[in-house]
Parts: structure tokens; C-alpha cells; sequence
């Protein structure tokens, strides 16, 4: 356990570190920060938190630079900070300007996070735990082709093609599309199989493509993903290795970037950070990530991430991370029809 005064100093190294990038020689402590010890008591200090592991000496003459271990502790030991109300009201009014569409808030919260921490963020749309029909619409494009238009809870929209082996009029389409929603609305994929109906061989046909669409929904881990801010890490001196970057790049182009990324069966709520090392994947493990789900536990979840270099300003990130769940959360509920729909978006 660090004394107050140890505490002290490590959190100003740090803190020196994240805005500098350059290591903070044990002279820039006393002169800058009027520290009431010696300077000797500073080194001394200082020796203690290389030996314990919470800070690094890169050269023997160079000054020091946090470890995983440091900021890792710096981190546990923040105190919690809002995001300031002027950034609030600006991103109430970027909400306001947006169609009132999940793909357009999820766009729009991974470019918001990306500028707000100068770092790359994702974002993950907010998947059911399971896929609840809504509405199908059939539509007639040729005697013998429709398109199936499907619409699953969360106002997530699936379309596929339908060809006929006889002509098929739009009145029949909207017969059975009638039947269909009267019969399926509210109901899962287990449920529709296992409902006891009177179908015609189209309408069973038709009833095969909608569980086969929904069946596919509910093995994905993660819905669309949104990636925004990329060029501000490689904009950071850390990132000067073109094989390193080569290897962040690849990284980024795999759909499944917050399935590799983050921790497995992860439940708590709230942000949660990942620090240097600790991060399962290689190429990031210079890099922290910070990241919260968002939404209805149980019903439909996303989880959202600012990745960037371990020398990031923490605190300002796990705000801006806390807060941006917050607001989707609030606009998945209004989706869900979990309260009433409102114009104003949270305040911290």
C-alpha cells in the first residue's frame, strides 16, 4: 500500500506523462510542483515506486515513465468525474441534428468519442438477447418475386427475396402478412416453431425464411459495428513502428474487433478499463481500452470503446465513455418502448 505522499508523487508522474510523453525527470517534481521534501526524499520516493513496480526508467540518466502497474493503480484510485456541461449540451444538440435511427445514434457516438479523447472508438449496436418478431411486410416486385421485409424488435430491418413457382398477387401477400403479424408479434424463434398453425405451402415457405432470419440474428455476438478516430493513434508518438501499426491496422478490419478485444462473459456494469498487457490481444497491448455496455440487462445490450495508447487521459475517457452509454441507454429504452419518449437526452 502507497503511503499519501508516494500516492502523490506517482499520480503527478503520470498525469506529467499523459499530456508530455517525454519521462519526468525527479528535478521537475520539486521545482514545478513545490513539493515540501527534499530532493533527495523525492528520489528516494521515486526509487520506491521503480522498485515496486508502479514506474519505469527507460535509460538510467532518462527520467521515468508510468508501468501498467502505475497506471493500473492511478486508474482504481481516480476520483469519478462528469463530463462538463458545455461538451453535454454540444452532444444534445449533435443528437437533435441525427434521423432518429439506431444506425445514426451509433455513427454519430463513435465520431462523438473518437473527437472527445483523441483516440479510435467502437461502438457495437445494442443486440436482443434474442430476436422478437415484429412485423413482416411482403412486397410484390413480379408476378413470381416479392420481397420479404422483416422487422424484428429494436427496430432491427431484414430483407430477402422470395421467387414463385406460380404468379402471386399483392392482395394474397397482404393476406398473409396480415395472418403472419396477427400470429407472431411478441414471439421468438422458438416460439413461432413451435406454434400449432393452419399454413398454406407458401405460407409455410415464408414462415421457414422468417425463422431461418431470425435464427441467424441470435448467434451473432455482436451487431454492426462503428469505428471512428483511427488516424488520432497513429497521430501519437508511441505509434512511429510501421509494423506495429501494420499489425493495430489488421486488427481494426476484423468484424469481430470487440469480440477479440474485450474480456469474455463480462456481466458488471459500468466502465471498465483495460490496461497495456492486460489486453488478450497483441497488437493492442501497448494500448488501453475503456468500455461500458449499454441498454436493457437481459434484453438488448451494445457495448461501446475508446482504444487508444496506455499514456491516455483516463479520466476524461471514462467520463465521456460513462456518459455516452448513458444516452444510448436512455434512447434504446425509448426504442423499446421502456418510457415515455422525450426530447432531452440525460444530464450528468
Amino acid at each position: 500500500m502507497l503511503s499519501p505522499r508516494t500516492e502523490t508523487i506517482l499520480r503527478i508522474i503520470i498525469e506529467n506523462y499523459i499530456h508530455g510523453a517525454a519521462p519526468v525527470p525527479s528535478q521537475n517534481l520539486t521545482h514545478k510542483y513545490g513539493l515540501k521534501v527534499s530532493s533527495a526524499t523525492i528520489r528516494n520516493e521515486m526509487a520506491r515506486l521503480k522498485k515496486e513496480g508502479y514506474i519505469l526508467q527507460p535509460h538510467t540518466s532518462a527520467g521515468s515513465v508510468p508501468s501498467d502497474k502505475g497506471y493500473r493503480h492511478y486508474v482504481e484510485t481516480l476520483d469519478r468525474v462528469r463530463l462538463p456541461v458545455n461538451q453535454q449540451l454540444m452532444i444534445s444538440h449533435l443528437f437533435h441534428q441525427v434521423e432518429n435511427r439506431l444506425e445514426e445514434w451509433i455513427k454519430l457516438t463513435a465520431n462523438i468519442l473518437a473527437h472527445l479523447s483523441q483516440n479510435m472508438a467502437v461502438v457495437a449496436t445494442a443486440k436482443a438477447n434474442r430476436s422478437l418478431f415484429k412485423h413482416v411486410e411482403l412486397v410484390s416486385l413480379q408476378d413470381t418475386t416479392a420481397l420479404i421485409v422483416l422487422v424484428l424488435q429494436g427496430a432491427r430491418l431484414r430483407q430477402q427475396l422470395l421467387s414463385f413457382n406460380a404468379p402471386v398477387t399483392q392482395d394474397d401477400l397482404k393476406d398473409i402478412s396480415a395472418k403472419l403479424n396477427t400470429e407472431f408479434a411478441g414471439l421468438s424463434n422458438r416460439q413461432i416453431q413451435e406454434k400449432e398453425l393452419i399454413l398454406s405451402p407458401l405460407e409455410a415457405r415464408i414462415v421457414d425464411i422468417i425463422t431461418e432470419i431470425m435464427a441467424g440474428e441470435d448467434q451473432v455476438e455482436f451487431e454492426d459495428l462503428y469505428m471512428d478516430g483511427l488516424q488520432f493513434i497513429f497521430s501519437q508518438p508511441e505509434f512511429t513502428d510501421p509494423q506495429r501499426n501494420r499489425a493495430l491496422l489488421t486488427l481494426t478490419e476484423q468484424k469481430d474487433i470487440l469480440k477479440v478485444i474485450l474480456p469474455h462473459g463480462l456481466k458488471e456494469a459500468g466502465v471498465h478499463t483495460i490496461i497495456g498487457a492486460e489486453n488478450s490481444a497483441e497488437p493492442i497491448q501497448n494500448c488501453s481500452v475503456v468500455f461500458s455496455q449499454y441498454g436493457i440487462p437481459g434484453e438488448a445490450v451494445g457495448c461501446l470503446a475508446i482504444v487508444g495508447p496506455t499514456r491516455m487521459a483516463y479520466a476524461r475517457n471514462i467520463a465521456s465513455v460513462d456518459y455516452m452509454a448513458d444516452v444510448l441507454t436512455r434512447l434504446i429504452s425509448r426504442l423499446y418502448a421502456r418510457e415515455p419518449a422525450r426530447d432531452e437526452l440525460p444530464e450528468n
